[in-house]
Parts: C-alpha cells; structure tokens; sequence
C-alpha cells in the first residue's frame, strides 16, 4: 500500500507545509517526511492520528482503501494532485475523465 505517498497527496491537497502538518496532527517532521518518502513505517498511531484529525477525517476511507464514498463525505485529493506524487499514472488520469 502506497500510504506515504498518500499521506504527501493529503498533505498537498490541503495546501500545507510539511511543518504545518506535522503539527496540525501532531507527529514530528521527521517521522512525517519519513512517511512521505516511504524510507519509515507508518505507526498504527500516528494512522489513527491523521485519520481521527477533523480537518482530514474526509480522506479517512481513500487512505485506506483507495475508494471515495462521497455522499458520505469520504472524498480524495484532486487526481492531478495524485499523479504528482506517483500514485496513479497520467494514462489512468486520462481513463478517470
């Protein structure tokens, strides 16, 4: 699971610095960046942390299974967004519109 990557694509789609995120969920830069570059394995509470975050609960079900449920509020960052940190190709952006 690409979750690292994910986490950068919530990140990104929030338009906040590494630094403001880190706080917003309370992690430290350095585990975050760890996440983001797939070098550190996400703990189960700090997954509980982004997940449980009011300002990210949205992203909940995407980060962990890769689907949206968007009349329940479960949504994904925009699928530029995702192409950008390598989570789908440019071939399956084209498919999705």
């Amino acid at each position: 699971m690409e979750l690292g990557k994910k986490i950068k694509a919530i990140r990104l789609a929030e338009e906040m610095s590494q630094p403001a995120f880190s706080q917003l969920i309370d992690i430290s830069i350095h585990s975050l960046r760890g996440y983001e570059q797939e070098t550190r394995a996400l703990t189960e509470e700090n997954l509980i942390k982004i997940t449980s975050n009011q300002q990210l609960e949205k992203y909940a079900f995407w980060l962990m299974t890769g689907k949206v449920l968007p009349e329940s509020g479960q949504i994904c960052p925009d699928f530029s967004i995702q192409e950008r940190c390598g989570i789908i190709s440019k071939t399956q952006m084209a498919k999705r519109a």
